[in-house]
């Protein structure tokens, strides 16, 4: 989980509240509509929230924030994101792809394939142009005029954008995001759903099993790192370390934290290790 804060503190940019209330499917056809004002999107089926895909024991396991449909089985995938890990656009790759395989079965024809959209929502700018959206469509680079038409949409969301690239609603929104008040109809009824969500007991006791586990895996993992390190040496144990904890689900920046605290490294050092 990205976010450590107690539950009473947290808000919508939390991943796991963000996930609760985009349950409600009015709120969150309400939250597509805005991002992609051109789409008719005449209902949504029941929205699935922190969907779990590991295609075999070998792959790495996705755990997503909204996966949803809409009537036309265009397939939407929402991401709260509040950690620049620095590898955004390839974990959208592979999401795609193990998204993409549960679209369709084995033997059935690739045009059977949803159209699909990836969004992540972040207070940070992937690509430092400081727009509010960026919006990714393969296309030939020889000719950009021609799209490949795979219907595979990526969407990246800077809550703090400076250009005027985005309509109001959405502005309003990525500005809920960001910290400020809302003073926007449809951002108040997400505000009172994030309210009414923290009085909900069920779901704080899942937020806090999750932290409590993220802190076993925590520890799980630099025991086996400095194990690794007693008997392959420092370097590689911190490297050992680094391995086990991205396994574990363990956020970047928890490992770089971790990493300056039981190593005595600098942000750079770890940071270095973290990203190669």
């Amino acid at each position: 989980m990205s976010d450590k804060k107690k539950w009473e503190e947290l808000g919508i940019a939390n991943d796991f509240l963000f996930g609760k209330i985009m349950r409600n499917p009015e709120l969150c056809k309400g939250l597509l509509q805005r991002i992609l004002p051109d789409l008719d999107i005449d209902y949504l089926e029941y929205p699935e929230t922190q969907k779990s895909i590991q295609e075999d024991i070998d792959a790495r396991s996705v755990r997503l924030d909204v996966y949803v449909k809409d009537g036309k089985n265009t397939v939407y995938n929402i991401e709260m994101q509040t950690t620049d890990t620095r590898e955004l656009p390839k974990r959208t790759r592979y999401y795609q792809s193990m998204i993409d395989l549960q679209l369709i079965d084995k033997g059935e024809a690739y045009n059977k394939l949803s159209k699909s959209y990836i969004i992540f929502i972040c207070p940070f700018d992937v690509f430092g142009k400081e727009r509010h959206i960026y919006t990714f469509e393969n296309r030939c680079k020889e000719d950009t005029s021609i799209v490949l038409g795979d219907n595979a949409m990526k969407i990246f969301l800077n809550a703090n954008g400076k250009m005027n690239d985005v309509n109001k609603e959405l502005k309003a929104f990525l500005d809920y995001v960001s910290g400020k008040k809302p003073d926007d109809a449809f951002v108040k009824e997400l505000e009172e759903a994030v309210n009414e969500a923290k009085k909900n007991r069920e779901w704080r006791h899942e937020y806090m099993t999750l932290l409590m586990r993220d802190q076993e895996n925590l520890e799980k993992g630099i025991e086996q790192g400095i194990e690794q390190g007693i008997e392959q040496g420092i370097k590689k144990g911190i490297q050992g370390l680094v391995s086990a904890l991205k396994d574990l689900n363990i956020s970047e920046e928890v490992i770089v934290q971790q990493l300056q605290e039981k190593f005595m490294l600098t942000k750079e050092e770890a940071e270095k290790y973290l990203y190669g």
